[in-house]
């Protein structure tokens, strides 16, 4: 079975001498009351027709509602999991995360129940220093924010 292939952006900015990446959290029932270790970059799956750059700023205008322009610089792709590589992008800008719109996906919730409910794929963003990022980002991402630092260095 092939590894699903995903992309993504970890968008960054300067404070002073403090770097801040900007993370989102999934929306939906299952991540609502989760928050350490909930966390992503905006990303998302794409087909092998796609380059890994494109699927980045398409996912991170879908996810964010944001048309990204700054210069994207590829990190070393991860595996997430044992499924899924990530091939993400670090680039520096300063959104406004309260100027996010998510788009939607479709779940029946509750299970088994026949309602079919309509979610944000992202419910909130935030800015977080290196080092929370690195407690809010799932696991598997970590090794971005690692990567993102050097990058910047």
């Amino acid at each position: 079975m092939a590894r699903a292939q995903s992309a993504g952006v970890l968008l960054y900015r300067r404070r002073g001498a403090a770097i801040e990446v900007l993370l989102v959290h999934p929306g939906g029932p299952f991540w609502a009351r989760k928050d350490d270790g909930a966390w992503s970059i905006p990303k998302g799956e794409f087909d092998a027709d796609e380059a890994p750059v494109d699927a980045a700023r398409r996912e991170f205008a879908e996810e964010t509602g944001i048309a990204l322009t700054a210069p994207l610089h590829p990190l070393t792709p991860i595996a997430q999991s044992r499924v899924k590589t990530v091939h993400a992008f670090g680039a520096e800008a300063d959104i406004d995360v309260t100027r996010i719109v998510s788009n939607t996906f479709t779940l029946e919730w509750p299970p088994r129940s026949g309602r079919m409910q309509s979610f944000p794929e992202i419910d909130r963003a935030a800015w977080f220093s290196l080092d929370e990022a690195r407690t809010k980002i799932v696991a598997g991402q970590r090794p971005l924010v690692d990567a993102l630092r050097e990058l910047i260095r």
